[in-house]
């Protein structure tokens, strides 16, 4: 397998004063659960925030140079034409998968690849961010 340098670093992003509250209280809380921890990598994706419904802003890690050089998992979804096994049911559960990326610990070693830089320092992940192309099939 060739070996892919993604150790091109993007520019920062440019943040408004609510979205740099943001990031400084995003970087405290996650350090605090053990999320994240500070970075030395020489690689790191830049930050940037959506709008959320609420009018809250949702932290987005950009991932993109990652992802395109990623493996990516080939577990698919099944269609739903797939699950007529739950015709005729009556009972269903309803599970919370809201922390579940949160349980999943990213492989020792690999780290540094998750990366993310913010005009207050770098950091990476210790569990699966959003964003990664591997995520979804990893939760499944």
């Amino acid at each position: 397998m060739p070996v892919i340098s993604i150790s091109s670093l993007r520019g920062l992003y440019s943040l408004s004063n609510q979205e740099s509250d943001t990031i400084r209280a995003y970087i405290a809380e996650n350090l605090e659960k053990g999320f994240i921890c500070p970075s030395y990598s020489s690689t790191g994706a830049p930050v940037l925030f959506l709008k959320k419904k609420d009018c809250g802003l949702r932290l987005c890690v950009d991932y993109r140079k990652l992802n395109a050089v990623t493996r990516k998992n080939k577990y698919p979804v099944p269609p739903i034409n797939q699950l007529t096994f739950f015709n005729g049911s009556a009972i269903f559960s309803k599970i919370g998968l809201r922390g579940a990326y949160n349980l999943l610990r990213i492989k020792e070693g690999d780290e540094h690849l998750k990366a993310f830089r913010t005009k207050y320092g770098s950091y990476e992940y210790l569990v699966m961010p959003f964003g990664l192309t591997n995520a979804p099939s990893s939760c499944q």
